[in-house]
């Protein structure tokens, strides 16, 4: 692995609509030959704090039967390449939300949003293919992701993304660029254009 891209998430994100043909795509995934397949339902809460308004980043606390994780992502004009550093909290303690809430308090918080996926992933030696469906109070998303798990290289990386999306028929589909909490937070870019302006 590039050190440099250590912490790199490289992805593509595609919103798609009630048209898609998620059956199809269940197929073509599936024929990949996957080294592993779940689906699991996450409960994702992110934070914007005034460093990381200052600083363009969300913090997120994830919980799900996977993963305990506090991840730092980089806010952008762009998600296909960004910053993306995980804690691994382990669920030895539980889900933590009151010590996580306590701990992002001190940090400053300026916004909060609580969202939750319904995922099925499909795991393969150098890249993650992702459909989901996500929510908030007030909106919800089905998208679909792929993201580059080996990452030698950023060319390398971009180029099994791309090989992905053509085996499964997003080759030269117009993808997402914004983050899933940009999507599902209408108030999230009300806050950061309040404090950018």
């Amino acid at each position: 692995m590039d050190v440099s891209l250590q912490f790199k998430e490289i992805e593509h994100k595609y919103v798609i609509d009630d048209e898609f043909d998620l059956p199809r795509f269940r197929q073509a995934v599936a024929a990949l030959g996957p080294i592993r397949i779940g689906a699991v339902s996450v409960v994702d809460r992110y934070f914007l704090t005034e460093g990381g308004h200052a600083r363009h980043y969300l913090v997120r606390h994830r919980y799900d039967a996977e993963l305990h994780h506090l991840t730092i992502k980089t806010l952008g004009a762009d998600t296909e390449v960004r910053d993306e550093v995980n804690l691994d909290l382990g669920h030895h303690a539980g889900p933590q939300a009151v010590q996580v809430d306590a701990f992002m308090d001190r940090l400053g918080v300026v916004w909060r949003g609580t969202l939750n996926k319904q995922l099925e992933v499909w795991y393969f030696p150098d890249c993650e293919v992702v459909y989901y469906q996500a929510s908030s109070s007030s909106a919800s998303v089905r998208c679909v992701e792929f993201e580059a798990t080996r990452k030698d290289s950023l060319d390398e990386a971009l180029a099994t993304v791309e090989r992905y999306e053509r085996a499964t028929g997003f080759a030269g589909a117009s993808r997402s660029r914004r983050s899933l909490p940009q999507l599902l937070f209408p108030d999230l870019d009300e806050t950061l254009a309040r404090r950018d302006g």
